[in-house]
């Protein structure tokens, strides 16, 4: 109630002191200066309408802000905003809100500078004016429009926004007129706007989060089954073939036996670990190819060169056993003479390349499977290492198929031997 008082009373003695003012040059004109009436008149009208304009302010400000103080009163509204993103895309968002603004007619916007200029309509509150042009009040300002000056300074990954609403009169003007909240208003929007589109950019954010999560899950469950279940085929034939062996070649079956336990000691899934190395994802591999190599006879011939320090790779399980058996079934085992199976690993410019290559029919149409494999293949590279990690499938030469995993080279993992 007495910051109200004041206000009003600050307002009806700086127009009072105007008023005398004016009265005192009025005496002095000739002629006409020993006529009061039209001076005390106007004087009268003149407090009469800006009193109603204070309590006409008071009233909104109290409406709007639901309280009434210095801030609120002022004319000249000042924020302090801190947006939690780096500085560019803080002014992004900055910009558009302000564009956003009702009456907002004229926007410079220096992306550069980090600097956004502004003039807005000044809305009329309560209709036209009392006493419409003829009102004493209008005649020393008019009706000026609001600016706005927001500067956006850089932080480390934040932006720190200094917004100035203020009406596009000079200071002093504001010992004289009010601007019926509309400052504070548009303070209060661009202040909301940027909350809004904040959270909008936060839910996107999360949702994008649990999405790639729920697709990570979703390849590990695939994953854990691709492991629990290894290819029936694959094990009758293992076994039926040394079941074979027992009688004829006792040694040989013994052999098979002991791939077959090492690869399935390998193809069992880790609880505690989600990703394997190339050393260990290798042996696997070989423990397959030594199976079909009894199997096939020298229809099948391997050759391996992966250098002992690139074998400590982080890379996700069962995912060179794709590329492996994508070179058996659709590259030799349907080639009545075979071929030759190529495992390598070669380091440069920070990747470690992978290949597995073979001879066989190449891509053929009959023989080339859907696809799904290699499909799954770069979806786990992709959660994986995201845009680090790479597959290529190309033509050998002079046939068969050649496909090559590059995964980042800086990531490494003690080697174990167990």
């Amino acid at each position: 109630m007495i910051k109200s008082f004041f206000f009003v009373l600050r307002l009806a003695i700086a127009w009072m002191l105007a008023i005398f003012l004016v009265a005192i040059l009025w005496s002095n004109l000739p002629l006409i200066g020993w006529i009061d009436w039209p001076i005390v008149l106007a004087g009268m009208i003149t407090m009469a309408l800006v009193v109603a304009g204070a309590l006409s302010h008071l009233g909104r400000v109290r409406l709007i802000a639901g309280r009434i103080d210095k801030a609120t009163l002022a004319n000249r509204q000042r924020r302090q905003i801190e947006i939690p993103f780096e500085a560019g895309e803080a002014f992004d968002l900055l910009d558009a809100a302000i564009r956003e603004l009702p009456r907002i007619e004229h926007v410079e916007s220096a992306r550069d500078s980090l600097q956004v200029r502004a003039r807005v309509g000044r809305p009329r509150t309560y209709g036209e004016h009392s006493m419409g042009r003829w009102n004493p009040l209008l005649w020393w300002f008019g009706i000026p429009r609001n600016q706005i000056l927001a500067t956006v300074t850089p932080g480390h990954d934040t932006g720190s926004v200094t917004l100035i609403c203020e009406p596009e009169a000079p200071a002093w003007s504001d010992w004289f007129q009010v601007d019926d909240a509309t400052n504070y208003e548009n303070a209060e929007a661009i202040s909301r706007a940027i909350t809004r589109r904040v959270g909008e950019r936060r839910r996107g954010e999360k949702a994008d989060a649990a999405q790639t999560a729920t697709e990570k899950e979703l390849t590990v469950a695939r994953l854990s089954l691709l492991h629990a279940q290894v290819e029936p085929h694959f094990l009758y034939n293992t076994l039926a073939s040394a079941q074979l062996l027992t009688r004829s070649d006792p040694a040989r079956a013994d052999e098979m036996l002991g791939h077959l336990i090492q690869y399935l000691r390998r193809s069992l899934p880790s609880v505690d670990e989600e990703m394997s190395t190339l050393g260990a994802e290798l042996e696997r591999a070989l423990a397959y190819l030594e199976i079909l190599r009894i199997r096939m006879g020298p229809r099948l011939q391997v050759q391996v060169d992966v250098p002992e320090p690139l074998r400590a790779t982080v890379l996700p399980p069962m995912m060179l056993q794709t590329l492996v058996e994508n070179a058996i079934k659709h590259g030799l085992e349907p080639r009545t003479g075979g071929g030759t199976v190529w495992i390598r690993a070669r380091a440069a410019d920070g990747d470690v390349a992978i290949t597995v290559a073979d001879d066989g029919n190449g891509f053929n149409s009959k023989t080339s499977g859907t696809g799904i494999g290699l499909k799954n293949v770069r979806e786990r590279l992709r959660l994986a290492f995201g845009g680090d990690a790479s597959l290529a499938v190309v033509a050998n030469f002079p046939a068969g198929v050649a496909a090559t995993l590059s995964v980042p080279a800086r990531y490494q993992r003690e080697v174990s031997h167990a």
